[in-house]
C-alpha cells in the first residue's frame, strides 16, 4: 500500500472497527486525473447498501481543472467493486447487525488502481459529560467560597 490520497482519522474514533474490506471504485477519467493530482476528501462519506450493490456517497473528489467542459459531478454516488460474497456480508452485517460501512483510507494500489479501505463498525458510546462538568463546577464554587472566606 502507498501513500494515502485521502484519509478519515476521524472514523476510529467515533467507531468501533470489527472488519476491513479492500474495494476497488468505479471512477471516471477526470475523477482519475483529480486523484492522481492527490484532490480527494472522504472525512464526511460513507458506503452505502443501493439494491444489490454498494455505494459510496458524499465524497469529495473536485473537478480536474484543466477539463471543465467534461467534468464530473463531485460529490456523486460512485460504485464499489467488491466481490459477491464480500457484498452478501456487508449487505448482512448492516441489514441484520446493525453495523455501518465506513470509507477509511483512499489510495492507490501497486498495480495503481484506486482502492478504498472499508471498515464494518459499530458506534461508541458517547461519554457523559454530566459527572465531569458537576465535578468542575463544585471546584469553581469551593474556590470562590474559600477565596470569599478570606476576606
Amino acid at each position: 500500500m502507498t501513500k494515502p490520497i485521502a484519509e478519515n482519522r476521524r472514523a476510529r474514533y467515533d467507531y468501533f472497527i470489527e472488519e476491513t474490506f479492500e474495494a476497488g471504485i468505479m471512477l471516471t477519467g477526470t475523477e482519475v486525473k483529480s486523484l492522481r493530482v492527490g484532490r480527494a476528501n472522504i472525512a464526511e462519506s460513507y458506503a452505502s447498501v443501493e439494491g444489490r450493490e454498494i455505494k459510496l456517497i458524499n465524497a469529495d473528489i473536485p473537478p480536474y481543472g484543466h477539463a471543465n467542459r467534461f467534468n464530473h459531478e463531485p460529490r456523486r454516488h460512485r460504485k464499489l467493486l467488491l466481490h459477491r460474497k464480500q457484498i452478501d456480508k456487508l449487505i448482512g452485517a448492516v441489514q441484520r447487525d446493525g453495523r455501518t460501512m465506513i470509507p477509511l483510507k483512499l489510495y492507490w494500489n501497486d498495480k495503481g488502481l484506486a482502492k478504498l479501505e472499508i471498515g464494518l463498525a459499530k458506534g461508541k458510546k458517547l461519554h457523559d459529560k454530566r459527572e465531569t462538568e458537576a465535578a468542575r463546577d463544585w471546584q469553581r464554587d469551593k474556590a470562590r467560597l474559600m477565596k470569599g472566606d478570606r476576606d
